[in-house]
Protein backbone atom coordinates (compact mmCIF):
# COMPACT_ATOMS: atom_id res chain seq x y z
CA UNK A 1 0.00 0.00 0.00
CA UNK A 2 1.09 3.64 -1.28
CA UNK A 3 1.03 6.50 1.61
CA UNK A 4 1.53 10.36 0.84
CA UNK A 5 2.61 11.98 4.07
CA UNK A 6 1.86 15.96 3.42
CA UNK A 7 3.61 17.56 6.80
CA UNK A 8 6.05 20.74 7.18
CA UNK A 9 7.28 19.90 10.50
CA UNK A 10 10.35 17.55 9.45
CA UNK A 11 10.72 15.67 12.80
CA UNK A 12 6.89 14.06 12.15
CA UNK A 13 6.84 13.75 8.63
CA UNK A 14 10.32 11.39 9.26
CA UNK A 15 8.83 9.81 12.71
CA UNK A 16 5.61 8.85 10.27
CA UNK A 17 7.80 7.71 7.26
CA UNK A 18 9.82 5.43 9.44
CA UNK A 19 7.09 3.87 11.62
CA UNK A 20 4.68 3.25 8.58
CA UNK A 21 7.42 2.07 6.46
CA UNK A 22 8.33 -0.54 9.31
CA UNK A 23 4.58 -1.81 9.22
CA UNK A 24 4.89 -2.58 5.51
CA UNK A 25 3.87 0.68 4.02
CA UNK A 26 5.51 2.40 0.74
CA UNK A 27 5.57 5.91 2.13
CA UNK A 28 6.44 9.33 0.54
CA UNK A 29 6.86 12.79 1.70
CA UNK A 30 5.72 16.28 0.62
CA UNK A 31 6.50 19.28 2.74
CA UNK A 32 4.37 21.53 1.22
CA UNK A 33 1.52 21.92 -0.75
CA UNK A 34 3.02 22.46 -3.90
CA UNK A 35 4.57 19.20 -3.75
CA UNK A 36 1.95 17.37 -2.45
CA UNK A 37 -0.27 18.34 -5.51
CA UNK A 38 2.64 17.34 -7.55
CA UNK A 39 3.29 14.42 -6.18
CA UNK A 40 -0.44 13.17 -6.80
CA UNK A 41 -0.57 14.04 -9.86
CA UNK A 42 2.17 12.27 -11.19
CA UNK A 43 1.32 8.70 -9.17
CA UNK A 44 -1.64 6.85 -7.40
CA UNK A 45 -1.80 6.94 -3.36
CA UNK A 46 -3.79 4.05 -1.46
CA UNK A 47 -3.69 6.96 1.53
CA UNK A 48 -2.72 10.56 2.01
CA UNK A 49 -1.97 11.46 5.81
CA UNK A 50 -2.86 15.28 5.36
CA UNK A 51 -1.99 18.14 7.80
CA UNK A 52 -4.21 20.96 7.91
CA UNK A 53 -1.76 24.37 8.08
CA UNK A 54 0.76 24.13 5.45
CA UNK A 55 2.92 26.31 3.50
CA UNK A 56 2.32 26.77 -0.66
CA UNK A 57 -0.29 27.42 -2.77
CA UNK A 58 -3.32 24.62 -0.94
CA UNK A 59 -3.40 24.09 2.40
CA UNK A 60 -5.00 21.08 3.64
CA UNK A 61 -8.46 22.02 3.00
CA UNK A 62 -7.64 23.52 -0.74
CA UNK A 63 -5.32 20.50 -1.22
CA UNK A 64 -8.53 18.15 -0.82
CA UNK A 65 -10.86 20.71 -2.73
CA UNK A 66 -8.49 20.58 -5.82
CA UNK A 67 -7.99 16.98 -5.85
CA UNK A 68 -11.79 16.23 -5.65
CA UNK A 69 -11.85 18.49 -8.24
CA UNK A 70 -9.83 16.86 -10.36
CA UNK A 71 -11.66 13.30 -9.71
CA UNK A 72 -8.91 11.67 -7.36
CA UNK A 73 -10.91 10.69 -4.50
CA UNK A 74 -8.15 8.61 -2.24
CA UNK A 75 -8.64 8.49 1.55
CA UNK A 76 -8.01 11.49 3.35
CA UNK A 77 -6.64 11.00 6.94
CA UNK A 78 -6.69 14.91 8.03
CA UNK A 79 -3.78 15.65 10.63
CA UNK A 80 -4.11 18.95 12.87
CA UNK A 81 -3.21 20.53 16.07
CA UNK A 82 -6.74 22.07 15.94
CA UNK A 83 -8.58 19.87 18.16
CA UNK A 84 -12.12 21.17 18.96
CA UNK A 85 -15.45 19.54 18.45
CA UNK A 86 -15.80 22.59 15.89
CA UNK A 87 -12.67 22.07 14.18
CA UNK A 88 -13.15 18.29 13.77
CA UNK A 89 -16.58 19.17 11.89
CA UNK A 90 -14.92 21.61 9.67
CA UNK A 91 -12.16 19.15 8.81
CA UNK A 92 -14.60 16.79 7.57
CA UNK A 93 -16.54 19.00 6.18
CA UNK A 94 -14.04 19.60 3.51
CA UNK A 95 -13.62 16.26 2.26
CA UNK A 96 -11.42 14.20 4.69
CA UNK A 97 -12.70 10.95 5.65
CA UNK A 98 -11.15 10.86 9.18
CA UNK A 99 -9.89 13.95 11.54
CA UNK A 100 -6.94 13.02 13.77
CA UNK A 101 -6.25 15.80 16.22
CA UNK A 102 -2.39 16.02 17.34
CA UNK A 103 -0.75 15.28 19.29
CA UNK A 104 -1.59 11.69 18.99
CA UNK A 105 -0.24 8.27 19.50
CA UNK A 106 0.86 6.50 16.52
CA UNK A 107 -0.94 2.97 17.65
CA UNK A 108 -4.04 5.36 17.08
CA UNK A 109 -3.06 6.91 13.76
CA UNK A 110 -2.09 3.08 12.71
CA UNK A 111 -5.50 1.65 13.28
CA UNK A 112 -7.61 4.74 11.26
CA UNK A 113 -4.68 4.13 8.53
CA UNK A 114 -5.83 0.36 8.55
CA UNK A 115 -9.64 1.32 8.83
CA UNK A 116 -9.72 3.71 6.10
CA UNK A 117 -7.30 1.28 3.63
CA UNK A 118 -10.28 -1.24 3.99
CA UNK A 119 -13.14 0.97 3.26
CA UNK A 120 -12.84 0.04 -0.35
CA UNK A 121 -11.46 -3.65 0.18
CA UNK A 122 -13.53 -6.85 -0.51
CA UNK A 123 -12.61 -8.12 2.69
CA UNK A 124 -14.46 -7.82 5.77
CA UNK A 125 -12.96 -6.28 9.40
CA UNK A 126 -9.67 -6.75 9.48
CA UNK A 127 -9.11 -9.92 6.87
CA UNK A 128 -9.33 -10.65 3.12
CA UNK A 129 -10.44 -13.94 1.93
CA UNK A 130 -10.54 -15.43 -1.17
CA UNK A 131 -11.79 -18.93 -1.83
CA UNK A 132 -9.68 -21.18 1.08
CA UNK A 133 -6.65 -17.88 1.72
CA UNK A 134 -7.71 -15.89 4.26
CA UNK A 135 -4.97 -12.77 5.02
CA UNK A 136 -5.66 -10.86 8.12
CA UNK A 137 -3.66 -7.71 8.12
CA UNK A 138 -3.34 -6.52 11.62
CA UNK A 139 -1.72 -10.36 12.67
CA UNK A 140 0.12 -10.34 9.43
CA UNK A 141 -0.67 -14.11 9.17
CA UNK A 142 -1.81 -16.07 6.35
CA UNK A 143 -3.83 -19.49 6.14
CA UNK A 144 -4.97 -21.90 3.41
CA UNK A 145 -7.72 -24.41 4.40
CA UNK A 146 -7.26 -23.04 7.86
CA UNK A 147 -3.48 -24.12 7.91
CA UNK A 148 -1.05 -21.53 8.82
CA UNK A 149 1.21 -20.77 5.23
CA UNK A 150 4.61 -18.82 5.76
CA UNK A 151 5.45 -16.17 3.91
CA UNK A 152 8.13 -13.44 3.92
CA UNK A 153 7.54 -9.83 4.08
CA UNK A 154 7.19 -8.99 0.81
CA UNK A 155 5.19 -11.77 -0.70
CA UNK A 156 2.97 -10.94 2.39
CA UNK A 157 2.30 -6.80 1.17
CA UNK A 158 2.14 -8.33 -2.50
CA UNK A 159 -1.00 -10.48 -1.76
CA UNK A 160 -2.64 -7.75 0.51
CA UNK A 161 -2.26 -5.45 -1.95
CA UNK A 162 -3.86 -7.89 -4.80
CA UNK A 163 -6.57 -9.08 -2.23
CA UNK A 164 -7.73 -5.39 -1.23
CA UNK A 165 -8.36 -4.35 -4.86
CA UNK A 166 -10.10 -7.68 -6.35
CA UNK A 167 -11.35 -7.47 -9.56
CA UNK A 168 -8.77 -5.20 -10.93
CA UNK A 169 -5.79 -5.98 -13.51
CA UNK A 170 -2.54 -4.66 -11.58
CA UNK A 171 0.30 -3.95 -13.53
CA UNK A 172 3.46 -4.94 -13.23
CA UNK A 173 4.49 -0.84 -12.71
CA UNK A 174 1.70 -0.61 -10.41
CA UNK A 175 2.82 -3.31 -8.42
CA UNK A 176 6.46 -2.08 -7.99
CA UNK A 177 5.04 1.23 -7.14
CA UNK A 178 3.00 0.13 -4.78
CA UNK A 179 4.89 -2.84 -2.93
CA UNK A 180 8.22 -2.10 -3.58
CA UNK A 181 8.55 2.16 -3.41
CA UNK A 182 11.18 3.28 -5.96
CA UNK A 183 14.06 1.37 -5.38
CA UNK A 184 16.00 1.15 -8.90
CA UNK A 185 16.93 -2.15 -8.47
CA UNK A 186 13.87 -3.88 -8.94
CA UNK A 187 12.68 -5.15 -11.99
CA UNK A 188 9.53 -6.55 -13.31
CA UNK A 189 11.41 -9.92 -13.43
CA UNK A 190 11.11 -9.77 -9.48
CA UNK A 191 7.27 -9.11 -10.00
CA UNK A 192 7.45 -12.43 -11.75
CA UNK A 193 9.65 -14.18 -9.72
CA UNK A 194 7.30 -13.18 -6.48
CA UNK A 195 4.03 -13.98 -8.06
CA UNK A 196 5.62 -17.33 -8.78
CA UNK A 197 6.78 -18.31 -5.40
CA UNK A 198 3.35 -16.65 -4.14
CA UNK A 199 1.30 -19.40 -5.97
CA UNK A 200 3.80 -22.31 -5.08
CA UNK A 201 2.83 -21.72 -1.59
CA UNK A 202 -1.20 -20.96 -1.82
CA UNK A 203 -2.46 -22.26 -4.79
CA UNK A 204 -3.54 -25.97 -5.34
CA UNK A 205 -1.36 -28.01 -7.61
CA UNK A 206 -3.32 -28.51 -11.04
CA UNK A 207 -6.15 -26.18 -9.76
CA UNK A 208 -7.24 -22.55 -9.78
CA UNK A 209 -5.11 -19.79 -8.82
CA UNK A 210 -5.66 -17.36 -6.31
CA UNK A 211 -3.56 -15.07 -8.00
CA UNK A 212 -4.21 -14.97 -11.56
CA UNK A 213 -2.19 -13.60 -14.93
CA UNK A 214 -4.09 -11.23 -17.68
CA UNK A 215 -1.59 -11.70 -20.39
CA UNK A 216 -0.41 -8.37 -21.67
CA UNK A 217 -2.07 -6.20 -18.87
CA UNK A 218 -0.54 -7.66 -15.50
CA UNK A 219 -2.41 -9.98 -12.48
CA UNK A 220 -5.51 -10.09 -10.66
CA UNK A 221 -7.01 -11.85 -7.51
CA UNK A 222 -9.66 -14.33 -7.91
CA UNK A 223 -12.98 -13.24 -7.38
Amino acid sequence: MKILVVEDEAKIATSLQRGLQSEGYVVDIAKDGDEAETLAAASAYDLVLLDWMIPGKHDGPGLIKLWHDNKQFMPILMLSARGTIGDRVQGLDTGADDYLPKPFSFDELLARVRALLRRPANGAGTSYTIADVTLNSISKTVTKGGKPVHLTAKEFQLLEYLAARRGEVLSKDQLLDHVWSDDGRVQHNTVETFIANLRKKIDKPGGENIVRTVRGFGYTAAA
